[in-house]
């Protein structure tokens, strides 16, 4: 699993680098460290993309759990009679 985004972005790197060389009509490999710096940064991009997604998807659950206990709190909590009950008194007296 975690060398599939490093492909991935090694990839991206060099083809971006080699589109880059492409568009300005010169030879693909014309400097060979500059593809290889892309692939390296490419891996590092797509790596980084993934922790954040995971990282996010996390944090979405934590967000959606504290959501479901707080409407939990306000709206089961109060159909109950004897709860209802007891809050309308204190709220009263």
């Amino acid at each position: 699993m975690p060398a599939t985004p490093t492909i991935i972005g090694a990839l991206l790197g060099l083809g971006t680098q080699m589109y880059s060389n492409a568009l300005r009509k010169l030879p693909y490999m014309r400097h060979p460290w500059e593809h290889v710096l892309g692939m390296g940064l490419g891996a590092v991009f797509v790596n980084q993309l993934v922790k954040f997604d995971e990282k996010l998807k996390e944090d979405l659950d934590k967000m959606l759990e504290r959501a479901r206990l707080a409407n939990e709190q306000r709206y089961i909590a109060f159909s109950n009679p004897t709860i209802r009950v007891s809050t309308c008194c204190i709220i009263f007296f």
